[in-house]
């Protein structure tokens, strides 16, 4: 599947997901620099300009590709749904690191894996510089994490993170820290994939149990015939999980975000 068609799909879905029809977006973009320690990092600001005030916010951290032009197109998806979208940069792509090829790729998701705090400390750095921004309601932000970005999610929620939601799109779980979910401050949404070989259900079925044990709310979509990475999808099967994902996340944004 070609990225310019993959990003149509994306916008397909988003739309319909919503309904968005005939509303009068003037979608802004901007690269936001900032900084964590050493690391000159550059992240995508999405917004929608003919929305006044502060308002609900996502912080999107991407699949292990980077800050790619298909992370540029999900991060615009949320943004289409009335919130303040932020794709955070992990890998340091303000000082040019974005992975060529699966070992560069693995290499860099290997930094943080390796290095959980860093991983939360970096998610941080997202973080703050997204609630600094005017038109963001401090109270009201959730994290959208594909991929790599998954675990990113479970490991910064972890933290005790003022975030009242986190949605994982085919998480990469592992490794995390008995107990964990204790802090959790929000509600969770997993949306995985049957067929994931990678990340297959019984590492899936770990995350649930420590939400259960520390009574963390949550919701869990499995969805057939569908692989690992589906939101960039394969085949039918991944593409109608892709476009399920999408509505089940715009759902549970507004909810969360409406305090239900």
């Amino acid at each position: 599947m070609t990225t310019m068609r993959f990003v149509a799909i994306l916008f397909a879905a988003a739309f319909a997901a919503v309904q968005v029809g005939a509303a009068q977006a003037e979608i802004k973009k901007e690269w936001v620099e900032y900084r964590h320690g050493d690391a000159k990092l550059k992240g995508y600001l999405v917004y929608d300009d003919a929305i006044t005030g502060k308002r609900p916010a996502v912080l999107m951290i991407h699949a292990r590709q980077g800050m790619t032009a298909v992370t540029m197109a999900q991060a615009e998806i949320w943004a289409k749904l009335g919130y303040v979208s932020f794709a955070a940069d992990f890998f340091g792509y303000g000082q040019g690191v974005l992975p060529k090829d699966v070992p560069e790729m693995q290499a860099q998701t290997a930094i943080y894996n390796k290095d959980r705090a860093l991983m939360r400390a970096r998610a941080q750095a997202g973080f703050d510089t997204l609630i600094k921004n005017p038109r963001v309601d401090a109270s009201k932000v959730a994290l959208v994490g594909y991929c790599f970005g998954g675990t990113v999610g479970v490991e910064f929620g972890a933290t005790g993170a003022p975030l009242v939601g986190i949605i994982a799109i085919h998480g990469s779980f592992h490794d995390h820290p008995a107990g964990w979910a204790q802090n959790v401050k929000g509600k969770m949404l997993i949306l995985h994939g049957a067929e994931d070989v990678p990340y297959p259900l019984t590492q899936v079925d770990l995350v649930i149990k420590e939400l259960r044990t520390a009574k963390v709310p949550f919701q869990l979509e499995v969805y057939s015939g569908t692989g690992h990475g589906y939101s960039t999808p394969k085949n039918k099967d991944e593409e109608r999980a892709n476009a399920q994902s999408l509505a089940s996340s715009a759902r549970f944004l507004k909810e969360i975000f409406n305090g239900e």
